[in-house]
């Protein structure tokens, strides 16, 4: 069976995983589009964020455009292949209910 993942599977880091995981691997997302599409506040989606990071399953990139600062979020192998792994344990235990 596929490891499941705890630090994955809270509601939020998973609709992150998931929004990430649909770009291609050269892809990133901007954190005011992704908060939107989450319909989270920008300190909730900063946590949840941070905490990906820690563990290597996304990269935070921070750069300017012009004079304001933007913050980009991607996946990194590590993290696809967590998520992967995370979606097979639930295909597994769905099939096992």
């Amino acid at each position: 069976m596929s490891p499941f993942n705890e630090l994955i599977h809270q509601p939020v880091r998973l609709q992150i995983m998931a929004a990430l995981n649909a770009l291609d691997d050269e892809s990133q997302l901007d954190f005011g589009a992704l908060r939107d599409l989450l319909g989270v506040t920008d300190g909730n989606l900063a946590t949840h964020l941070r905490k990906l990071e820690d563990a290597g399953y996304i990269q935070v990139t921070k750069t300017f455009v012009g004079r304001r600062p933007r913050t980009y979020i991607a996946l990194t192998p590590l993290g696809r292949q967590a998520f992967a792994d995370h979606v097979q344990a639930l295909k597994e235990i769905l099939k096992n209910a």
